[in-house]
């Protein structure tokens, strides 16, 4: 069965029982370990989840390779498309249901998430699938040397077992753009959802099966990263290749461990974005666009901006303006349509953003808002909420414009020149994405060709297209995703050469 029971944020009622989804069945897992998993916006337990062991991993993997050679590899194109797009209507019609799984996880708000986050993962599989269909085909290619004459046909087969690993920060957006094109292009998958969030995963088990998806071609396993669930996924002999996305460090754990076996690996990582904002910008625009970079989904997501770069004969007034923005976010209950600032994900990471906070006032930063923990009332009083916060004042190497703190921050630092703020926004050791606000199109173009991300915005924020590539320079990872790109890491590819004489 899927996740049982009723739990969401804000209420006493029983946590849901979350049990591991492997050959097409929720099963009771082969060891005897279990953890629980809180709702972030009251700190109630949503759910009680069973530790995936070795022996559980093992039989996940092998029921992927058993159903890799089996019916999924005996259906057409055709069929395991029009399979998917099954599998998105369904996501469509209980989109209520994934919604309340995701909020009682996460604690993220009622509207993004209902009206935004599931639609978007029901659209993965349909675009997913029609991008299979049409570029799995490759033109064949005529050659005429010294060595003879012949057609040579490159082609597309599925890379195998893929080890999913996915974040906690958007679960069920950043978990399907990867299954749905790993199962797009004919491989089957054994998914690890962090231990944060594993209802949506699990969850999607049972839409599998009502789309017709056979046994075994999708699994998913609970647990932790290092000596757990992870570990055991990613080290496994039987998985061929890897896709991850979460902090830097454990893609480059993930990275050592997949050296051994000569896995193909997929990472997005974790960014230290920049934006820039020219003088000459939509200045109300810039503004809104910017507090939504900065402050969506309380700071957790990879894209959100962290260091700003404003040009001096606007940025006091664009700090007042960004402050006011902040400061008119509202926590409470996410279901309430009202409130417009979720929760960090555990009071384990507030923690480490409180941290931030310290050293920056060690460093010598102006406060400009926030910096603690707000007031909250009633069921919600326990939740792990924290202050948008806005400094100025900090030198570039100080820690906390140097490092990614995944919270609702950023430093504001005034600028002079295109160059100085390109300088800037290129001195890190990450590269994911960055933003600029102008309304000089040459302008715009020309900084953005020189900023060293992986996506640069220009006057908007997460306009996401899912046929552009999308991944990181430098630390930010490792791979293109998105579109044919998708295609060229979830396939392995073949060239077939015919003799003519």
């Amino acid at each position: 069965m899927p996740p049982e029971g009723n739990a969401r944020a804000g209420t006493t009622t029983k946590p849901r029982r979350v049990r591991n989804f492997i050959d097409g069945a929720y099963v009771e897992s082969a060891g005897a370990k279990t953890f629980e998993s809180r709702c972030p916006a009251d700190n109630a337990v949503v759910a009680i989840v069973d530790e995936a062991s070795r022996a559980d991993v093992d039989r996940a993997v092998s029921s992927a390779r058993a159903a890799l050679g089996g019916p999924w590899s005996e259906i057409s194109l055709d069929e395991r498309a029009a399979i998917l797009h099954r599998v998105a209507d369904l996501i469509d019609e209980r989109a209520a249901e994934f919604a309340d799984a995701e909020i009682s996880d996460t604690g993220k708000l009622i509207g993004p998430t209902l009206k935004g986050e599931i639609p978007r993962g029901a659209m993965q599989f349909r675009v997913f699938a029609d991008i299979a269909k049409d570029g799995f085909a490759m033109s064949p290619i005529a050659s005429q040397t010294p060595m003879g004459k012949a057609i040579n046909y490159p082609e597309r087969a599925p890379k195998g077992v893929i080890a999913a690993i996915c974040p906690w920060n958007l679960p069920f957006v950043l978990s399907t753009w990867k299954i749905a094109p790993a199962l797009a292009c004919g491989n089957t998958l054994v998914v690890k959802p962090s231990e944060e969030t594993p209802m949506t995963a699990t969850l999607l088990g049972q839409v599998m099966n009502d789309a017709g998806v056979p046994a075994g071609v999708y699994n998913v396993v609970n647990g932790f990263g290092a000596g757990s669930t992870g570990e055991f996924l990613t080290a496994h002999p039987g998985v061929n290749a890897i896709t991850f996305t979460g902090e830097t460090r454990t893609g480059a754990a993930i990275t050592t461990g997949a050296a051994s076996d000569i896995k193909d690996i997929s990472l997005e990582l974790g960014g230290k974005n920049p934006g820039i904002i020219f003088a000459d910008c939509d200045f109300d625009k810039a503004v809104a666009g910017t507090a939504a970079s900065v402050f969506h989904n309380c700071g957790q997501v990879c894209l959100c901006t962290e260091r700003l770069y404003v040009e001096r004969p606007i940025f006091d007034k664009f700090v007042t303006a960004l402050k006011a923005k902040a400061e008119a976010l509202n926590p409470g209950d996410p279901r309430d349509p009202s409130t417009t600032l979720s929760p960090l994900i555990s009071l384990g990471h507030r923690e480490k953003v409180l941290s931030y906070f310290e050293a920056a006032r060690a460093d010598g930063a102006t406060v400009v808002t926030g910096g603690g923990i707000p007031k909250t009332d009633g069921p919600f009083s326990d939740g792990a909420w924290i202050e948008p916060t806005i400094w100025t004042g900090l030198s570039e190497d100080s820690r906390t414009v140097k490092e990614e703190v995944f919270g609702p921050v950023c430093h504001i630092q005034p600028f002079d020149t295109e160059d100085e703020a390109i300088a800037y926004a290129n001195d890190s050791d990450y590269g994911l994405a960055a933003t600029v606000w102008s309304g000089d199109g040459d302008r715009t173009r020309r900084v953005a060709s020189r900023i060293e991300t992986g996506v640069v915005w220009v006057n908007g924020w997460m306009i996401r297209e899912l046929r552009s590539p999308f991944g990181g320079f430098k630390k930010s990872g490792i791979g293109r995703e998105g579109g044919e790109f998708s295609l060229d890491f979830y396939t392995e590819i073949r060239n077939v050469c015919v003799s003519e004489g």
